[in-house]
């Protein structure tokens, strides 16, 4: 087995310890949502201005995708905020063109969604994840 195998298989596993695509979606969202306020950072001191409001909620939400990967226990929470803040976006920086708000969204759920599957819970008769994905020997 080479050295890029053994990565692979190590970062496999960190994956699949912590709710790994929640938070790259939180995070993916993050950035585009501060994508309008930094564009607009030459008005964010007008009086009236939402574009604060826009760096304050892209950045929480950038923050809690990149805790999502180090702090797995805080799943729930994380997901639970970045959906809240990723529909408040709209109102400071358009929700990154509504794409950072649908995508925020989407991390938020699946940060949410994520548990970890013990060996125990797995049912009787099945076998790797290797075999699941591909099918069994029985069924080619």
């Amino acid at each position: 087995m080479g050295k890029f195998h053994m990565f692979r298989m190590k970062f496999r596993n960190w994956r699949r310890s912590r709710p790994f695509w929640g938070a790259t979606f939180t995070l993916l969202s993050g950035m585009i949502i501060l994508y309008v306020p930094v564009q607009l950072l030459e008005i964010a001191a007008a009086p009236g201005s939402m574009v604060s409001i826009g760096l304050i909620f892209g950045g929480l939400i950038f923050l809690i995708g990149g805790m999502g990967y180090f702090f797995p226990k805080f799943n729930m929470v994380f997901g639970i905020l970045a959906i809240f803040l990723s529909v408040l976006s709209i109102m400071g920086a358009m929700g990154g063109f509504f794409i950072g708000t649908l995508l925020g969204i989407i991390g938020g759920s699946l940060s949410v969604s994520w548990r970890v599957i013990r060996q125990e819970e797995v049912p009787a008769g099945v076998g790797p994840m290797e075999e699941i994905a591909a099918g069994s020997a029985e069924e080619r």
